[in-house]
């Protein structure tokens, strides 16, 4: 794919801004105590309703499970984070298991030029793609190892049976830039300091605590309306 050095340079400055300029203070003092699968605190904290609710209105983001589920968990990941994979993972079994689930799975490529390039071939799929699509993208390049790039990205396009060539061309779109940036801009605003990221019922979890731990959010919201009871 053609990845141009001034979007090259924009996606990259964008993304470094989302990790160096998240609000300092926002995770000193945790919300609920959420506590991981490592037996650690899991940091959280309340977010404004009107940056929670931009989620679902920005392009290139995609519902999966039921489309109208009584509880909605956003995900913000980088193709190249290794925590990810896991979350992936996780993440799937929920929506296999719990079919009232809403999760929304948001490109967040903050972790470097190979990232960039690999999201604007993921933002190209969202696009023109359907949502199963998109998952079977998502599960697939998860199951790589080692870096994805552009190349190894396309190679899963490719794969899937999608065409290579409007993948590409979208990729390579100035929109895909200006989607991606609002992407990072967004996780910034939200102070999501680490990937993978959770964003439900009003509280951001920043890392994955594993499955029981969301799995326990989850039940809690449909318990008392938030996510620890």
């Amino acid at each position: 794919m053609r990845l141009t050095r001034r979007s090259a340079v924009a996606a990259l400055a964008g993304a470094g801004a989302a990790m160096a300029l998240a609000p300092a203070g926002a995770q000193d003092a945790s919300l609920f105590p959420i506590t991981g699968e490592d037996g650690k605190p899991v940091v959280n904290y309340k977010v404004p309703v009107e940056l929670e609710s931009r989620i679902e209105e920005m392009p290139g983001v995609v519902v999966i499970g039921n489309k109208n589920g009584d509880v909605t968990l956003a995900e913000f990941y980088d193709l190249n984070c290794p925590f990810c994979r896991k979350a992936a993972a996780d993440a799937g079994m929920l929506v296999a298991t719990d079919k009232e689930l809403r999760l929304v799975l948001v490109p967040f490529p903050v972790l470097g030029v190979p990232s960039i390039q690999a999201g604007r071939i993921e933002l190209a799929v969202a696009k023109l793609g359907t949502p199963e699509q998109f998952l079977a993208f998502h599960r697939r390049v998860f199951s790589i190892r080692g870096t994805i790039d552009g190349a190894r990205s396309l190679a899963v396009v490719k794969e899937l049976g999608m065409s290579v060539p409007a993948i590409t061309k979208v990729a390579d779109d100035d929109t895909t830039t200006d989607t991606m940036l609002a992407h990072v801009r967004l996780g910034n605003a939200l102070g999501l300091q680490a990937t993978p990221s959770w964003v439900i019922k009003g509280v951001a979890v920043l890392g994955h605590p594993g499955r029981k731990a969301l799995e326990q959010m989850i039940a809690s919201v449909r318990r008392c309306d938030q996510i620890g009871c």
